[in-house]
């Protein structure tokens, strides 16, 4: 038997009691059992009052042996003493007038493991908890998890009414194990019924229906119903979005949803920044008016000047956006655009504009693709000249997203690219502009402290010679978004006689290795390699520049606040410190 363990809490109020845990233990169970129990937490508060604290006893006694439930202790033994008196047989209504210390004495008894483990029927391919089952340690939340995998499995299988119908769990205290027998009715198998909507929206019931898109007729499944949400979501029109399936199954045996929304407010304004010690400051701002014509359609504003403060002049940008979901076909979202910018790079200055309309297309839950057709004009001054492009553009652009959080990954991937033809109608050169950004994250050590997250950049225009396209189409390297430590768009291709302007193709490789240290704060190291080069080929025929640094992360709930210094590593476009500040991860 192991030494009691014992916790005081003390406060010097007038009235402040003292509660002590007396356990046999193991420490790791202890310290879950103080977590579990309300009377410490009571005088770790310094709360007095009699009534307060003889509930808070009272509820110790679930609480604890739940506590020990979960850990695998079915034979415990609970006395929870108030001033010498059992607090169980104490009453609310007769109390004294205040308490002097409460004694928890807990004695775990031995740990029992699984007997006969039974859940059925399953539904084919149904994995249960992989601890379920005879010789392991029996904690009681595997019995739940086992039976809600069951009754996952029937859904996702289309039986929508699977329930838990019995359940037998014998503890033999002899054998100190634990018999579970779980039995499932799995129900009917069911199509979708009617999509009906309730709530608070404007929008129209019949463009809701076309948006939500609800397979009606077709075998049930819950990620169908989660599709449907994230359609809702994805026009930006609601501010709560709750699916509730009929309690009743319809007589032909379909399945009714309710769709309850809450319309989001149809204006909003925001803002944000970002620092760089070289590049300056950028300040953002937008403003969006939902809903504008009671069609769940979006339009939105954009303005953004960066470059404050920095080594170059201020450049500034102006865009609009026009999105209306369902238009055409149900899964495509017409988006017309448009953006007026004014570049002042190290080695160019460029006014673009740029005006196009497309369909986004949904092609799965975390995947994106869009297709469209536009124009691009630009005004480019660089160490080549003064020169006008006019271009017919067809844009192809694709996402897919796994990451678990946007702004904070810890685990999945996420990968864009952008094909872009472009047809001149000047004398400028004709070709495709190829861009891919791909990203990868892993979590590791106790409690994922620690993730490693890594990234890949390809860049490309075949079809055309570097020095025959704009020069804002073309790659640089160097700066936050592609190799820290290095000046903002330093690396391009020499010209001879002091003379740069951007490569044919960019290829870049970063990695982070960030570990939490304490609390919402996490350090972070870092390294990233960029090329330029004059041929279609990532890597090939490129001039290379790296950096490295080290960085501290600190987690407001949305999204970290970033802080990275870096230096040159290799290369000669640059040396000294960087400093980068910004919200969110730098990739």
């Amino acid at each position: 038997m192991k030494l009691a363990t014992a916790l005081a809490i003390c406060s010097s109020a007038a009235h402040a009691f003292e509660a002590r845990l007396e356990t046999t233990a193991d420490d790791d169970l202890a310290k879950r059992l103080r977590a579990a129990s309300a009377v410490i937490e009571a005088a770790d508060t310094e709360v007095t009052a009699p009534e307060e604290i003889i509930a808070a006893v009272q509820s110790d006694y679930r609480t604890l042996i739940g506590t020990l439930y979960r850990e695998g202790y079915y034979g415990p033994r609970i006395s929870i003493r108030v001033d010498g008196r059992e607090g169980a047989s104490m009453s609310l209504i007769s109390l004294p007038s205040q308490v002097q210390s409460v004694v928890i004495e807990v004695t775990p008894g031995p740990r029992f493991v699984f007997g006969e483990t039974t859940v059925a029927p399953l539904a084919s391919g149904t994995e249960l908890p992989e601890d379920f089952k005879r010789g392991e340690v029996a904690h009681s939340y595997l019995v739940g998890d086992a039976t809600e995998a069951a009754i996952e499995s029937w859904r996702e299988a289309s039986h929508a009414k699977a329930v838990r119908k019995d359940q037998s769990i014998i503890a033999d205290h002899p054998e100190k194990t634990l018999d579970v027998d779980v039995e499932i009715d799995p129900g009917p198998a069911v199509k979708f019924g009617k999509l009906q909507f309730a709530g608070k929206t404007t929008v129209r019931e019949g463009r809701l229906s076309r948006i939500a898109n609800l397979p009606t007729g077709s075998s049930y499944h819950p990620d169908k119903l989660d599709l449907v949400t994230k359609r809702l979501q994805k026009t930006g029109t609601f501010r709560s979005i709750t699916l509730r399936e009929a309690e009743e199954l319809n007589a032909d045996g379909t399945l009714d949803i309710t769709a309850t929304l809450i319309d989001d407010k149809p204006r909003r304004l925001g803002f944000g920044a970002e620092l760089s010690s070289l590049e300056g400051g950028t300040l953002s701002a937008y403003w969006m008016h939902r809903n504008i014509t009671d069609n769940a359609d979006r339009l939105r504003f954009d303005a953004e000047i960066s470059g404050i403060g920095g080594t170059n002049e201020i450049d500034a940008t102006l865009s609009a956006s026009y999105r209306r979901p369902a238009t055409v076909t149900r899964k495509t979202t017409l988006v017309l655009a448009a953006e007026l910018e004014h570049l002042n790079e190290p080695d160019y200055t460029s006014d673009i504009g740029e005006f196009t309309f497309g369909f986004d297309v949904e092609t799965s839950p975390n995947s994106t693709f869009y297709a469209g057709l536009g124009y691009r004009y630009s005004q480019v001054e660089d160490d080549l000249g003064s020169r006008d492009f006019s271009y017919i553009i067809l844009p192809i652009e694709g996402s897919r997203d796994t990451r678990d959080n946007s702004l904070n990954p810890t685990r999945g991937t996420y990968f864009e690219a952008d094909i872009t033809p472009f047809l001149s109608l000047n004398e400028a050169a004709s070709g495709v502009r190829i861009f891919a950004d791909g990203r990868s994250y892993i979590s590791f050590g106790g409690d994922d402290r620690f993730t490693l997250a890594g990234r890949v950049q390809l860049g490309s225009i075949s079809g055309a010679d570097y020095t025959d396209v704009s020069t804002d189409m073309l790659f640089f390297s160097g700066g936050g978004g592609t190799v820290r430590g290095q000046p903002y768009q330093s690396l391009g291709v020499d010209l001879g006689s002091g003379d740069e302007i951007g490569g044919s193709s960019f290829l870049g490789l970063s990695g982070e290795l960030r570990a939490k240290v304490k609390g919402n704060i996490s350090a972070v190291g870092f390294y990233d390699l960029g090329g330029i080069g004059t041929t279609a080929l990532p890597g090939e025929d490129a001039e290379w520049h790296a950096g490295a640094g080290l960085g501290l992360r600190y987690n407001t709930g949305f999204g970290p606040i970033r802080l990275d210094l870096a230096g040159p590593v290799s290369g000669d476009t640059g040396d000294g410190l960087q400093i980068y500040i910004g919200i969110g991860q730098a990739f």
